[in-house]
């Protein structure tokens, strides 16, 4: 059988079983069957198909028709221009996050921040890419789970950053060392009991640990903001992805935190609600000079 036949019978089974986006799929699928790109299969569709090639594509199609992401079964996803390695361990990168990052790099770049921490790094493309686009940051990478931070030691290898990425492991900023200039996270913010209702591809598949927001869906973003106080430098700022209708709930509760600061949600694309933005006042002067005489006289 012709490439261009596999295709047209690959599609038809992944749309028999459900899947969108069934013939993207069965070309991704079959350019990684073949070590192709997408470019070098769409110029062989009339190569013939090899039997052990096609054994091979049927089992990578049987698992996209159980509703396996592609991202698992190929092992890798792009985000932000970047390629990562991703697996079971953690979950897959979403466009929708790209705007946390790309706010993340605008306003270390506007304020020279030098320090930034990424809360729930999962497979790590979100410090990865600050650090491939802020060269002169020093990046803390932080998770709760050691498999997650054994992907993102991966993806820091892959990408040579290792040498700017402090991998730690702990809950939420605990493990961070020192305080600092910037706090971004994309943490769980799915409310419990909607997890039930995500689509197979995420229910039963990727790590709903990494999803489960609590009752409210705000459970870890508010224990983040409770301890960033301690954590932030002066001006410092913190970045945190939400969900569409959250963003009212989290503006008013780092504001009880942050009563000084400025906090304003940004909209995606699409319109929605999906990054709260966190900006520390810069220090008054004579409040520093009266913080620099207490400190002399307690000396």
């Amino acid at each position: 059988m012709e490439l261009r036949g596999a295709l047209t019978q690959a599609a038809a089974v992944l749309e028999k079983a459900g899947i969108k986006g069934a013939r993207l799929d069965a070309e991704v699928l079959l350019a990684h069957a073949l070590g192709l790109t997408r470019a070098q299969l769409y110029a062989r569709l009339d190569q013939r198909l090899s039997p052990q090639d096609r054994e091979r594509y049927q089992a990578l199609l049987a698992r996209r028709a159980r509703h396996e992401p592609v991202a698992y079964i190929v092992g890798h996803r792009a985000f932000y221009g970047l390629d990562f390695f991703v697996d079971r361990r953690v979950l897959i990168p979403r466009p929708e996050t790209e705007l946390l990052v790309e706010r993340a790099i605008s306003m270390a770049r506007a304020r020279s921040l030098r320090l930034i921490a990424d809360v729930g790094t999962g497979c790590g493309a979100i410090a990865v890419t600050l650090a491939v686009h802020l060269p002169e940051a020093t990046l803390y990478a932080l998770d709760a789970s050691p498999d997650a931070l054994a992907v993102a030691e991966a993806n820091c290898r892959r990408h040579g950053v290792e040498g700017r990425v402090r991998l730690l492991l702990g809950d939420l900023l605990s493990p961070l060392p020192q305080p600092v200039d910037l706090i971004v996270a994309n943490l769980p913010y799915i409310p419990r009991g909607e997890l039930r209702g995500l689509p197979r591809a995420i229910r039963d598949y990727e790590p709903l640990a990494a999803l489960d927001g609590g009752e409210d869906g705000l459970e870890a973003i508010r224990r983040l903001l409770a301890q960033a106080g301690e954590h932030l430098r002066p001006r410092g700022a913190i970045l945190l992805e939400i969900g569409a209708d959250q963003g009212p709930a989290v503006v008013a509760l780092a504001r009880r935190h942050f009563p000084t600061a400025r906090a304003e949600i940004a909209k995606d694309y699409a319109g929605l609600d999906r990054v709260v933005i966190v900006e520390l006042p810069k220090p008054h002067p004579l409040t520093r000079a009266r913080n620099d005489v207490i400190l002399w006289m307690k000396g």
